[in-house]
């Protein structure tokens, strides 16, 4: 395994992100369980879930998983970079501060539970799981920084902010003299590039981490994706032809490269400099066992050029995409 600093952090972690939104729903708790020793085994450290994860009706489950793991031992916990995330609506208790957001009440009470759940006493990122527009960065920042002065957490991270979220974050941050936003957890793959506008170059320059989430296109970009049409909903059929012409030629590519579609993709994220490390989401051992051999994979300029070709973004960050 490979890895980097997060951010500007003087933290390293794994360049693959083992995310667990599939832990309950999808993946039985045995096989989560054989999952994450398999990704520790493999140098995998940085894990990925959010207090919301476990689906409407038992939000928190993911988060249970993922605690009853540590708490089998073995050093389980301290071999791992945790981050779990913030907004979502949870406890009905709150009554109308139950709604999405990041008030600093919701915050100090969220993250008491999610340590429960997680059956530890601090995490190593904290993320906000979407922007709020209604809470001023001085309330979010007064109570992220009473959580790190406290050891509750290490770092901030931030997840679907836009370019500009970002960096009105970090000025605020800065007159504080607060580290602020360490990472961005963001949509990004060979069919989603619209990142590179604003997103990645907003997030180099304040030294921010790229986690990019869906690096698979929810599947559209994995190796099956092209010949599952009896099993697939309507809605990704109709994203599968919407797609074809690329996915075909995408799979021609990756024929004769002698790779999977899934590692090609993921390997396109890796070699990008703003990228730390993509989320992979695997619903059994054995989808996690072959995204390792994307770390492995390096594309070349020429495959780099023939992949720009198939999914066209916006050729150069923002104003030189669509300015003179």
């Amino acid at each position: 395994m490979e890895y980097t600093s997060l951010g500007r952090t003087g933290m390293r972690v794994s360049r693959l992100c083992l995310g667990t939104m599939n832990f309950g729903p999808e993946t039985e708790e045995k096989e989560a369980y054989r999952i994450m020793d398999a990704a520790l085994d493999a140098g995998v450290n940085f894990f990925d879930t959010a207090n919301v994860y476990g689906g409407r009706d038992r939000r928190g489950w993911t988060e249970e998983i993922i605690g009853r793991f540590f708490a089998q031992g073995g050093g389980r916990r301290e071999k791992v970079v945790l981050a779990t995330k913030v907004y979502g609506d949870m406890d009905p208790q709150d009554g109308p501060n139950n709604q999405g957001g990041l008030s600093s009440y919701k915050i100090r009470r969220h993250l008491e539970a999610s340590l429960k759940r997680l059956q530890t006493d601090h995490l190593e990122l904290y993320q906000m799981h979407h922007v709020d527009r209604n809470t001023s960065w001085e309330e979010l920042w007064e109570a992220f920084s009473a959580l790190v002065n406290q050891g509750k957490i290490d770092y901030v991270g931030a997840s679907n902010f836009a370019g500009w979220h970002l960096a009105v974050a970090q000025s605020k941050a800065d007159a504080r003299h607060f580290l602020g936003l360490v990472s961005e957890q963001h949509k990004y793959n060979l069919l989603c590039r619209e990142p590179e506008l604003e997103v990645l170059p907003a997030a180099q320059g304040l030294g921010m981490g790229v986690i990019p989430w869906s690096p698979l296109a929810g599947g559209l970009l994995g190796r099956n994706a092209l010949n599952q049409s009896g099993s697939r909903s309507a809605r990704a059929q109709a994203e599968v032809e919407q797609n074809r012409t690329q996915l075909e030629a995408f799979a021609g590519l990756c024929k004769e490269l002698g790779e999977h579609q899934d590692t090609v993709a993921l390997a396109w994220l890796l070699a990008n400099p703003a990228v730390t490390a993509p989320i992979i989401g695997p619903r059994t051992l054995g989808q996690f066992e072959d995204a390792l051999r994307s770390v492995q994979l390096k594309l070349d300029d020429a495959t780099l050029a023939r992949l720009h070709e198939i999914f066209p973004g916006p050729g150069k960050p923002a104003p030189e995409a669509y300015a003179w």
